[in-house]
């Protein structure tokens, strides 16, 4: 499965991967169609704790996530460690147990801790020496070299974008695989990104809705030289707007009927999940 990513971004196309928060959001993700599935620590805040992406979430609740999506879809998974929740040595713990759990691809970022999301103000960042050390242990404790590691800097916001382009060289420089420099303002500033790291490694640009990048479509963004492409919250924001409506709608009505239209029912529901297929194995070790 990470041998497959790895080959993928080898290709010229860029690899657009959804936002997903759990096995049935990854499992709608696969039949889709799509190549690879992002998880953020954001959606696993948002989804699983009910509360902001300000670094809340643990290592073990992001392994246990990757786990339960990784049992139920062969499909790869890029993984948003956040900072590797602490220093070099938590980073290699973290390394381990998503590599273990199913992740292709884990990512890292340059924050302090408690880290921000990406989008938000007020950032800080560790050392560009610190964030070397923790990508060189977390490349040390991968037990295969197809399980990617991709460095985020979060460094155009605070330090400036230059700054950011010399931490991101840095953290190529430690044979990192792909770069994530987070939060570019402007297309001008994507183009620059690109023109410097595009052509030498998979550069990933972050789509977020409301978000602080111009949000382009994976085509757009493969032309400018990104060879992968996230949305990764905006399954949590559309899901959250639907849900809304849904609730709001039964609490006036008493019933779900005038959303009918808008839901699965019960035999469509088990379909989208393979229930029928999941019986059929379980009657063939019957008696």
């Amino acid at each position: 499965m990470t041998a497959s990513l790895r080959e993928r971004l080898r290709e010229a196309r860029p690899l657009l991967a959804p936002g997903v928060y759990d096995a049935f959001t990854a499992l709608l993700a696969t039949q889709a169609g799509f190549e690879a599935v992002y998880l953020s620590g954001a959606a696993v805040a948002y989804t699983q704790l009910g509360r902001s992406d300000v670094g809340l979430t643990t290592a073990s609740e992001t392994v246990d996530t990757v786990a339960r999506i990784a049992d139920r879809v062969d499909t790869p998974i890029i993984v948003d460690a956040d900072t590797g929740y602490g220093n070099a040595l938590n980073v290699i713990r973290t390394v381990r147990g998503l590599e273990r759990a199913g992740a292709s691809m884990i990512q890292l970022e340059d924050q302090t801790f408690p880290k921000r999301c990406g989008h938000l103000r007020d950032k800080t960042l560790v050392s560009a020496r610190e964030m070397c050390g923790k990508l060189k242990a977390a490349l040390d404790a991968r037990a295969s070299a197809d399980t990617l590691i991709l460095a985020r800097t979060d460094a155009v916001a605070v330090e400036g974008l230059e700054a950011a382009m010399e931490r991101a060289q840095a953290y190529l420089d430690c044979g990192v695989d792909a770069l994530f420099i987070e939060a570019l303002r402007s297309e001008a500033e994507m183009t620059h990104a690109c023109a410097r790291f595009g052509r030498r490694v998979p550069l990933l640009a972050n789509m977020v809705e409301g978000g602080q990048t111009p949000v382009r479509d994976a085509a757009a963004l493969g032309a400018l030289g990104f060879r992968i492409v996230i949305f990764p919250g905006g399954v949590v924001r559309f899901i959250g707007a639907q849900v809304k409506r849904y609730y709001d709608s039964l609490h006036e009505h008493g019933t779900t009927a005038p959303m009918r239209g808008d839901m699965l029912d019960f035999d469509q529901l088990n379909g989208v999940i393979g229930t029928p297929g999941l019986l059929e194995q379980g009657r063939r070790y019957e008696g």
